[in-house]
């Protein structure tokens, strides 16, 4: 993704939707590539106030999650677009939602969701750091 003209990289806001009792990420298919699986996120907007907002109406508008942020996971900084991921504990999944007719949405795993989502270095990389990650050696 280019700039389109800003100066300044883009802010994206990243929920990691986690059903923590099971231990399962839920990820959703891109709207761009419908083949390619990604983590619910999109641009801060002023009127989101916090970036912790922003993550959470992302997860609500892309996935139909409602839930917490319980955890800021990392910064990670790209040519075009700074980063944010926050852990997301699921309260509920809307049956309806924004894009319901554009995505698909699927739990799976740790492994699985890295896997899924590595096309998209940031993705893997932010889930990578997240608590459901293994512990590093």
């Amino acid at each position: 993704m280019s700039n389109k003209g800003r100066s300044t990289p883009r802010v994206v806001c990243c929920a990691i939707p986690i059903a923590r009792a099971a231990g399962k990420v839920l990820i959703i298919t891109s709207r761009k590539r419908p083949d390619n699986w990604v983590l619910p996120k999109g641009g801060w907007e002023p009127s989101d106030g916090v970036l912790e907002a922003a993550a959470l109406r992302e997860a609500l508008e892309e996935a139909g999650v409602r839930g917490k942020i319980t955890r800021f996971v990392t910064t990670i900084p790209s040519a075009s677009s700074t980063y944010h991921f926050y852990e997301l504990d699921v309260a509920e999944l809307d049956q309806e939602w924004l894009e319901s007719k554009e995505r698909k949405r699927e739990w799976v795993d740790y492994a699985e969701a890295v896997q899924r989502v590595s096309w998209k270095a940031e993705l893997a990389q932010g889930l990578s750091l997240s608590s459901l990650a293994p512990p590093r050696r």
